[in-house]
């Protein structure tokens, strides 16, 4: 098991989105159909609520590359939760998700807490909050992801077969055991 690291401090992703503030809540919570901006990943949970643990698994519910816990959730506003990655030994961090009424739109804000400095986790993270703003902005304005994107999920959907063994979703049951996530 890695020695833990240390954290960085919060790092922020911000957007003005043109549209309203439950037209990204319902993007950002779905749990009925792929989420693009969670690279085209489908939320699966028991319950949207405090203390449910989520799964980000492929569209078609073979593949599971994130799991979590809900630690808040207050429509339209906050959604937060814990966020492992699960082909990386890394320790969690956690996601905040929040939404405000702003100019006719809505500014929505990422931001990521206790990262752990130095891995593996960090880099991912850190490059994908610029995409995932980005690709939040375009599918609540446009109705879907730019055409740079939609290549990339194409991509990922020939390669998932070539994923982990261990982020086959089996491993990764709602209710059940997961593997231990090293600490901060």
């Amino acid at each position: 098991m890695p020695e833990p690291s240390p954290s960085t401090s919060p790092t922020t992703f911000r957007v003005w989105i043109a549209g309203t503030i439950d037209a990204v809540w319902s993007e950002i919570t779905r749990t009925d159909a792929p989420i693009a901006a969670f690279f085209n990943n489908r939320m699966d949970c028991r319950e949207l609520a405090a203390g449910s643990r989520i799964a980000m698994r492929s569209p078609d519910g073979k593949w599971t590359g994130v799991v979590g816990e809900i630690t808040e959730y207050d429509p339209p506003r906050r959604f937060a939760h814990t966020f492992r990655f699960t082909n990386m030994d890394d320790p969690e961090c956690t996601v905040v998700y929040d939404l405000v009424e702003k100019d006719g739109g809505t500014e929505f804000t990422l931001t990521i807490e206790d990262l752990p400095a130095g891995t593996k986790t960090a880099k991912q993270m850190t490059q994908g909050g610029t995409m995932i703003v980005n690709t939040l902005k375009s599918t609540v304005e446009t109705g879907r992801p730019s055409f740079g994107i939609r290549v990339l999920y194409g991509l990922f959907k020939v390669l998932a077969p070539l994923s982990p063994k261990r982020c086959r979703s089996e491993n990764w049951p709602l209710d059940g055991e997961w593997p231990a996530a090293p600490k901060n």
